[in-house]
């Protein structure tokens, strides 16, 4: 299906919008949450304000950039999938809030996405070396990984591991950015937080939604390879992980935090992944799944009020 052949309803300043959506914008809004989360918990308080206005331009740059990195890299195959008439029937997934891969779909074309995506990273770059020149290489890795992750989509279902280690450079990044020698240990439990839930909660859930468009395209998913009993055993399996290490990794902050914002963690992330796990194992159905992507999309922002909260009523 040709580009010209695709009629492109939005012009002028309405063009804007399909380049929010090469980059999920929404989606990325709420993953800004995560490096945000990271780094408060590790430092106990608020950080100076030009590290707080350089972090969060830092943070939009480089989720903008690595959610249109994506698309870059997908592009061939996203294009196999809109001639086979993919993109249809997602209506419930959070990523479809604006046009979904609007370059697959011939509303921008191959260079206008490279083009935003590099700028954006030249934008993300310039503030992560003035945070930390550390920033910088979490920053360059975070990429390499996620150009890795998209093109291992038919070669193994393993790239969801892949996922999870991308999910986290952007919070192990702003713990760095906020103290040049933060704790190993609290990284592990960080990072292995992050992991599990990007893995229980966004990744396979997400190819679950996508499991029949994605055995036409011979995907190598977590969901195709193992099936979708196995697949909800790793959900669960993942999303308990993930809840305690929830609980765990405040023991580990900079700050003593009380066990009250232990205990709200545990109850957002009953609500937003275990609950909405359980129905899915029980119901196995597609919309369950998309419910539980959706939901879980929340949680980084729901551990960061907690997290607030407790820094504003000590």
């Amino acid at each position: 299906m040709p580009e010209s052949s695709i009629q492109n309803p939005f012009s002028g300043l309405s063009r804007l919008k399909l380049f929010w959506a090469l980059s999920r914008t929404p989606h990325g809004l709420l993953d800004m949450c995560t490096p945000a989360f990271g780094a408060l918990l590790w430092l106990g308080h608020f950080p100076p304000i030009h590290i707080i206005i350089i972090g969060l331009i830092t943070t939009f740059a480089g989720y903008t950039a690595v959610y249109a990195l994506n698309d870059v890299i997908d592009y061939k195959v996203d294009r196999e999938k809109v001639a086979a008439g993919g993109f249809s029937d997602l209506a419930s997934d959070l990523d479809s809030v604006l046009v979904r891969h609007p370059m697959a779909q011939g509303l921008l074309s191959f260079k206008e996405g490279i083009l935003w995506a590099l700028a954006w990273a030249l934008l993300a770059l310039i503030g992560a070396y003035l945070l930390n020149p550390v920033c910088v290489l979490i920053f360059i890795c975070g990429c390499a990984l996620e150009s890795i992750y998209c093109l291992l989509w038919r070669v193994s279902p393993f790239r969801t591991f892949v996922s999870g280690a991308v999910k986290t450079s952007g919070a192990i990044a702003a713990v760095f950015a906020v103290d040049a020698t933060p704790s190993p240990m609290y990284l592990s439990f960080l990072f292995l937080l992050l992991f599990f839930w990007e893995i229980g909660g966004q990744n396979i859930p997400n190819d679950w939604g996508d499991i029949e468009e994605d055995r036409r395209m011979n995907a190598k998913t977590i969901p195709v390879r193992w099936g979708l009993q196995r697949s909800n055993l790793i959900i669960m399996l993942t999303i308990m992980l993930t809840l305690c290490m929830s609980a765990m990794i405040f023991y580990f902050a900079g700050a003593r935090f009380e066990f009250v914002s232990v205990l709200l963690a545990l109850i957002v992330g009953c609500y937003l992944l275990l609950f909405p796990a359980i129905k899915l194992h029980k119901t196995k159905d597609r919309d369950q799944a998309m419910a539980l992507f959706n939901k879980a999309s929340y949680y980084p922002l729901a551990l960061l009020v907690v997290v607030v909260i407790q820094l504003l009523i000590p």
